[in-house]
């Protein structure tokens, strides 16, 4: 992370074996900066969960989706897949 590697970190909102709340909790003891406030990324028309950006890690939230995201939610991860290998944030807007 501290030479530039782009970090992305995805997390089901109803994943009951990581919780979001505990992947916020882990970001939290990095101490990272917000860089891009939190704001929902869009699929299809719909909220395809959240992101927030820290210096060179992002995360990123998927709805409806548990913890084999690409099980749950195809769309919304290859959405999500895409936007990385871009090198961009997922969609502001519909």
């Amino acid at each position: 992370m501290a030479n530039g590697i782009r970090v992305w970190i995805y997390s089901g909102d109803t994943d009951g074996l990581i919780p979001v709340t505990t992947t916020l909790y882990t970001m939290a003891r990095f101490r990272a900066h917000v860089k891009t406030p939190w704001y929902p990324w869009y699929c299809k028309d719909e909220v395809g969960g959240y992101v927030v950006g820290y210096e060179n890690v992002t995360l990123v939230t998927i709805r409806g989706s548990g913890h084999f995201v690409p099980s749950y939610q195809p769309q919304r991860a290859l959405t999500l897949f895409s936007s990385f290998l871009k090198g961009k944030l997922p969609p502001r807007d519909i």
